[in-house]
């Protein structure tokens, strides 16, 4: 299959295309930069120069391929405090692919997030079964599902907040650490017991294989391996890892001790894939998140900047 991948030079991209190499497909690429593009072609891909603006070029590069695997999200414009913005040029990004697939039976899968689901469903576990009716990337995630109905095998996996591994230099787990580094402690709020699944990476990227390959049309699917692990229990494996002292903060000392993910550090998030391992006979494999954690990569010098990988 000929596979059009956006976002393939990030963290979970990157893992993702040897998978699909090694499983026999063929690979196009976004690249917004030369050092992406360059390190693409090196791994064996055809890459097209572009951003997620480049409405046109999206287009045109989702109708010439059998099917469209969307991981590109506009971070650095989410991290600047315009999250609306970025969920809404993923959204147009989306529409456009989406126009270009229309009626062709070809396999569009698309990026959510389990966090979405703390806002609308309290007091449970979320299902694949739970949707929410708006909100930004709610609105993106809603946009793939309809597709399944406008001819197109259309799939969205809705991620755990943490995908962890040590490919993973710039998600929630290395920016707790850092700022657990700049307080000397690591924190949690109240009694830490809210609840955040996770996933590694190795076992996100055979799961968007497996959508690509064989997820029915209008398919919600949960990328989570471990179900719930308290954030008490998340804080202190930072702390063991940097020989760091935990301590419980006060809800409105969050922001002060927690910065952007404040919020989300109090979200109580449990979440099933029960529904997704058995439509697509898919069982995580790789460590759980406290497991990877105990492995210390998350605490070594980044190879790439020399620098702590926080």
């Amino acid at each position: 299959m000929r596979v059009f991948v956006t976002g393939a030079s990030g963290h979970i991209g990157s893992a993702l295309v040897p998978e699909l190499l090694a499983a026999g497909h063929e690979v196009v690429a976004l690249a917004r930069s030369d050092t992406s593009a360059a390190a693409l072609a090196s791994a064996g891909v055809e890459v097209r120069r572009g951003t997620l603006d480049d409405l046109d070029a999206l287009r045109e590069a989702a109708a010439a391929a059998d099917g469209v695997i969307h991981l590109a999200f506009k971070h650095d414009v989410a991290f600047t405090g315009d999250y609306a913005g970025a969920a809404a040029a993923d959204l147009r990004a989306i529409e456009a692919v989406g126009g270009a697939l229309e009626g062709s039976g070809k396999p569009f899968v698309g990026t959510g997030g389990t966090l979405q689901l703390a806002f609308g469903v309290r007091g449970r576990i979320g299902t694949e079964d739970d949707v929410l009716e708006s909100g930004p990337r709610v609105d993106s995630e809603n946009a793939v599902i309809a597709l399944g109905r406008r001819g197109v095998r259309s799939s969205v996996i809705r991620l755990a907040p943490t995908v962890h591994s040590s490919l993973d230099l710039h998600g929630f787990i290395p920016s707790l650490i850092a700022m657990a580094r700049k307080n000397g402690f690591a924190a949690y709020v109240g009694e830490g017991s809210n609840r955040w699944p996770a996933l590694h990476t190795l076992d996100a990227v055979r799961l968007f294989r497996l959508a690509l390959e064989a997820a029915p049309a209008g398919s919600r699917l949960h990328g989570a391996a471990d179900e719930g692990v308290p954030f008490r229990h998340i804080a202190e494996a930072i702390g063991r890892g940097l020989g760091l002292p935990v301590a419980s903060i006060s809800a409105d000392d969050a922001s002060k001790h927690l910065g952007f993910l404040a919020t989300f550090a109090q979200l109580d998030n449990p979440t099933s894939s029960t529904r997704t391992r058995e439509l697509l006979r898919w069982q995580p494999t790789h460590p759980g998140l406290l497991a990877d954690l105990a492995e210390r990569h998350y605490f070594e010098p980044s190879p790439s900047s020399g620098n702590a990988a926080a």
